[in-house]
């Protein structure tokens, strides 16, 4: 899937609408909505309860949209996928703050979704976090945990 050449992958302003953000990533509105329900992307709220979206929003879309036809993962799938994401390494988070943070124990939900977070995390915006970023350019995460773990 190709992505609009005048996408900037580091621009996190909200600036589509919902209509626009399907357009641009060949996205039906009804499985962004539930893309949104699954916490799979975060879009930014308007005052008015309004979803706005970014470019990397688009690219994450898009992303999503490659996980489900090029992979065969289902949103369950991807949600696993995102859970494995290493966070309190990225951060990186003390063996203490790891205790506290459910994103380090629960392997169901990505960071971003832990009910109960580190003190790195707890009044961070999740939209514009490098874990919460990382699917934006379908990062290759077994790739990613050699590097980290060295092996």
């Amino acid at each position: 899937m190709s992505e609009p050449s005048n996408l900037n992958k580091h621009n996190t302003e909200p600036v589509y609408t919902l209509r626009i953000a399907s357009k641009l990533s060949s996205t039906s509105v009804y499985s962004i909505r539930q893309y949104i329900d699954k916490g799979l992307i975060i879009p930014y709220k308007t005052k008015t309860k309004r979803h706005l979206f970014s470019d990397v929003d688009i690219l994450r879309l898009n992303c999503i949209r490659k996980y489900l036809d090029e992979f065969g993962l289902n949103i369950a799938g991807i949600n696993a996928l995102f859970s494995l994401i290493p966070c309190w390494v990225i951060k990186p988070c003390s063996k203490h703050d790891r205790k506290n943070c459910d994103a380090y124990s629960n392997v169901s939900e990505p960071c971003w979704r832990a009910s109960q977070k580190g003190p790195l995390c707890r009044n961070s915006d999740c939209r514009i976090c490098q874990v919460y970023r990382m699917s934006e350019n379908c990062t290759n995460h077994k790739d990613f945990i050699k590097m980290i773990t060295n092996t």
